[in-house]
């Protein structure tokens, strides 16, 4: 039998290892429809920004889960979920409820990556919270967290010139002369993301929201 002392050693042990180990399991989430059709959409810049992280951190998107297509890595000693739900963009809150209960990530590791027609092209904005603005995957994850406290990271679109709908719009192409812009503001997203993941939220804020034609 353990003596009282080694209970206490043990105890103590214990301690230290939760007070040096990071602090639980990253969740990343980017939104958008699934479908070979949809990959060049505006609507899915959200899932464009985690394939760029996925190819800088090495992180295979190859797995089902939760409803999500998930890769599993390491980023700055910490473990990372990088995910695009599968649900379509309407349901999305389905699959990031899942994925945060299996993972016992706490709401304050999550960063969703989405669309936003209210923003232009070339700019990016993370934000700790507020309404959805009538992005309809945001208002399913809150719906489903029943609390819109997250971290989301805007990916700014544009809004259609003229008399065209707003709901055609986001479901077209990029055309070649906005994936350009695009390419850098998906690369503003991966240091804006390892920020979060190293620093917290405001710190990632304060370096990366703005857009890229000011810096």
């Amino acid at each position: 039998m353990e003596s009282l002392f080694e209970k206490l050693g043990l105890a103590r042990q214990q301690k230290l290892d939760e007070d040096t180990t990071p602090a639980g399991v990253y969740l990343i989430a980017g939104l958008g429809n699934p479908g070979r059709e949809y990959r060049e959409n505006r609507h899915n810049a959200g899932f464009m920004a985690v394939d760029r992280l996925a190819e800088a951190w090495d992180i295979h998107l190859t797995r089902v889960q939760s409803r999500a297509l998930i890769g599993t890595g390491t980023v700055l000693g910490r473990r990372v979920v990088l995910a695009k739900p599968q649900t379509f963009m309407n349901l999305s809150g389905e699959a990031v409820s899942a994925l945060l209960r299996f993972y016992k990530t706490p709401v304050s590791n999550l960063l969703v990556f989405h669309d936003d027609i209210d923003l232009p092209l070339g700019m990016l904005r993370l934000r700790p919270g507020g309404g959805a603005a009538g992005q309809k995957g945001i208002q399913s994850i809150i719906t489903r967290l029943a609390t819109p406290d997250f971290a989301r990271a805007r990916i700014g679109i544009g809004r259609p010139a003229g008399q065209r709908g707003a709901a055609s719009y986001v479901l077209q192409d990029f055309s070649k002369d906005e994936m350009d812009i695009l390419r850098l503001v998906l690369d503003r997203c991966l240091s804006a993301a390892r920020t979060f993941i190293e620093s917290g939220l405001e710190p990632a804020m304060n370096q990366y929201n703005g857009d890229i034609h000011e810096r």
